[in-house]
């Protein structure tokens, strides 16, 4: 590891002309001997407006007694949430993706500022983890992830586990008419019993493997449930391991790499895990300067297998994964069959490798949460990169789970998600249709919003295997269905998919990785002449900054 450099702290504290400087510190607590300690941040995305992140004060003060056991001196800040469910299905949308760039901003703000030493950052919604990491690599001082830890399954009216998609595709079951307002209620009272991430493997806990995964987090990061003892030793114990990765100058760039990005990647890839990984690994490779594009993830989906059994393309969520061993014994299987490189460092201050030394692989005892290598889920990578003349610079699909991976049939063209919902609810959407939704891109959103209200409804009335559904926007981790996302260049900029018309015929192929729009190259170029570019549809505020700085989802929808 790189030469240990002088306390970036002393920046702020250091000799007499920064007496001005301590004696603000002296106000808020510090000691004679604090300013001979390495002085770290501890970002807090603690809030009560979401369960994912309801409980992270509890393990924050447990971060901060392992930060001082270790010799530290930890300072608290705050940084801003949004709730991906509860802002789902409106234009609360918007501001999602927008707040990873925030979030990111925020840490950035605040470390920079401090001239921290290190940097421990707490986080439980989906935006929460990319936008701390993104913030890491920027800063590049020495850091560790906690993840908040994933939700307990609630108990439907049946006896069955439920959790949040649950009840999103119960509005589709009441708008089908297949149950009634009564039972609605009942699965909407049970979905969320309590603190943590939503279960099963959509977007929060897809990135908090992704980032164990890579080495920024401890092992069983990404497992330990919310609720448990295990998660606030967790916290306790990264504490702990920022003071050994700022004793040993362990640092962001030196574990993001394109050896750590694959790590975390195949990972996503075996456990079944959300399209939004693609975004946001994409994201924080920017962030790390490390050269990554769409056809990474393209390779490594070739030829690394779906085994998860994990919702929503499957059956189970987190916590039976941690009952069967935890995330560590899927690593250990996949190192075992040489899918992993194991010589990359982590921020245990051991390789990969190392840190499963002595961890069983899920495969050493019977489970049925993972399958076997022999008898996967599907033996590629449930996510696709499309290409064709609807995505020149490429879409993403999640084929986890699905029967059918093509269709042909008419475009419904829907200008925002709100019309499309509209159609839903009144009953238009019929099996064989292709359903468009535009206008939703980084740009145009502006934010890129997700649609688990539209693809939930779907599925809900029966439709999930027998409609395709296009966006220039994203989809919820717990999404399934013939849908993709992510189309690229998006309306708002002239892509193609504002050419579509109502009728067109359209192919979604997930086997053959394409996505045609069955009109001539003549009456393309006729339409185009005709489209006019749109203004901006914010001109004020953080979606304004958003939609003049945002990059294409093809490069991660970055403002940086």
């Amino acid at each position: 590891m790189p030469e240990t450099p002088p306390r970036k702290s002393l920046t702020t504290t250091g000799g007499p002309g920064r007496a001005p400087n301590r004696a603000m510190l002296r106000g808020v607590g510090f000691q004679d001997d604090d300013f001979d300690r390495p002085i770290v941040g501890i970002a807090s995305l603690h809030s009560d407006i979401t369960p994912c992140n309801s409980h992270l004060d509890r393990l924050v003060r447990k971060g901060v007694e392992g930060v001082r056991a270790a010799g530290g001196v930890p300072q608290m800040f705050g940084a801003p949430t949004v709730s991906d469910g509860i802002s789902m299905g409106h234009l609360g949308m918007r501001y999602s993706l927008v707040s990873r760039e925030v979030i990111a901003d925020c840490l950035e703000t605040v470390a920079g500022a401090m001239n921290h030493d290190g940097l421990l950052a707490f986080g439980g919604c989906d935006k929460n983890m990319p936008g701390c990491v993104m913030a890491m690599a920027r800063l590049n001082v020495p850091s560790v992830f906690v993840y908040g830890g994933s939700i307990m399954p609630g108990i439907g009216p049946d006896g069955e586990d439920v959790d949040i998609v649950s009840i999103f595709e119960a509005v589709g079951k009441f708008q089908a008419g297949t149950i009634d307002q009564k039972k609605l209620h009942k699965i909407e009272c049970a979905s969320c019993p309590g603190s943590g991430s939503c279960g099963g493997m959509y977007t929060a806990n897809t990135m908090a493997s992704a980032i164990e995964a890579m080495g920024l987090s401890l092992p069983y990061g990404a497992s330990n449930p919310a609720v448990t003892a295990a998660k606030d030793r967790e916290a306790f114990q990264a504490g702990r391991a920022l003071m050994h990765c700022v004793a040993e100058n362990i640092r962001p760039r030196d574990i993001i790499t394109r050896k750590s990005l694959e790590n975390a990647y195949t990972f996503v890839l075996a456990l079944g895990g959300s399209t939004n990984a693609v975004l946001h690994l994409m994201a924080i490779a920017r962030e790390a300067e490390v050269t990554w594009t769409l056809d990474d993830f393209d390779r490594l989906g070739a030829k690394v297998p779906h085994l998860a059994d994990l919702k929503p393309g499957g059956k189970y969520v987190m916590f039976d994964l941690y009952r069967a061993g935890g995330t560590p014994a899927v690593l250990r299987a996949l190192l075992d069959a040489g899918m992993l490189h194991g010589d990359c460092p982590t921020v245990t201050g051991r390789t990969l490798a190392e840190n499963l030394d002595e961890v069983p692989s899920v495969y050493a005892k019977p489970q049925k949460v993972v399958r076997p290598l022999a008898e996967p889920m599907y033996d590629r990578g449930h996510i696709v990169i499309l290409k064709g003349n609807l995505a020149p610079d490429g879409a993403v699909a999640k084929i986890a789970g699905l029967k059918q991976r093509k269709i042909t049939g008419p475009a419904k063209v829907f200008d925002g998600e709100e019309a499309c919902a509209v159609a839903i609810e009144q009953r238009q959407i019929v099996a064989g249709d292709v359903v468009v939704i535009r206008g939703e891109g980084p740009v145009g959103g502006p934010g890129m919003r997700e649609m688990l209200s539209i693809t939930g409804a779907l599925t809900g009335q029966g439709l999930g295997e027998s409609v395709g559904l296009i966006t220039d926007g994203r989809f919820s981790g717990g999404t399934h269905g013939l849908v993709v996302g992510h189309v690229a260049p998006e309306a708002w900029v002239g892509g193609p998919i504002a050419l579509i018309h109502d009728g067109d015929s359209v192919t979604i192929d997930a086997e053959a990785k394409t996505m045609t729009l069955h009109v001539s190259d003549a009456e393309l170029m006729k339409r185009r002449a005709t489209w006019v570019k749109p203004p901006l549809r914010v001109t004020r505020g953080v979606l304004a900054k958003y939609a003049k700085l945002a990059r294409s989802a093809s490069e991660g929808a970055t403002t940086g």
